[in-house]
């Protein structure tokens, strides 16, 4: 089975394990992936991840992070699809929720979260949001 958005059907993944409460949630591999989610462990929403040779390809295990009972993740949304890109200016580039969340913003110079991206002055496409 091909797919056309790995982004898209992670963040489902991930959606899905939190509504469940289980600990950790297994993706298939990516670089665009890897990068998302180390911006996700800087920013507390998830505990760890590791990339892990599966029997036929590689797998990602994300072990997600819970306050209590209550999730950290309460929200995961693709912005960007492939019919629909979303761009944002340096200038366009807002917070989430008033800084309770983040918008993960794909750059010329990298992946990063909307809070760096302002920072270092950049634009791009934004891939998704997180609260």
């Amino acid at each position: 089975m091909s797919r056309t958005d790995l982004t898209s059907d992670a963040f489902t993944i991930i959606r899905n394990a939190v509504m469940v409460k289980a600990e950790e949630a297994m993706l298939p591999f990516s670089n665009m992936l890897v990068k998302i989610l180390d911006i996700l462990k800087r920013e507390g929403y998830i505990e760890n991840h590791k990339v892990v040779d599966g029997p036929s390809y590689k797998q990602i295990k994300v072990y997600l992070r819970y306050n209590g009972k209550k999730p950290a993740i309460s929200k995961i949304k693709k912005v960007s699809t492939p019919g629909r890109r979303v761009y944002a200016s340096r200038k366009e580039v807002n917070s989430v929720l008033r800084g309770y969340g983040i918008s993960i913003v794909s750059t010329s110079s990298g992946i990063f979260s909307d809070r760096e991206a302002r920072e270092k002055g950049l634009g791009g496409e934004v891939v998704g949001m997180v609260w």
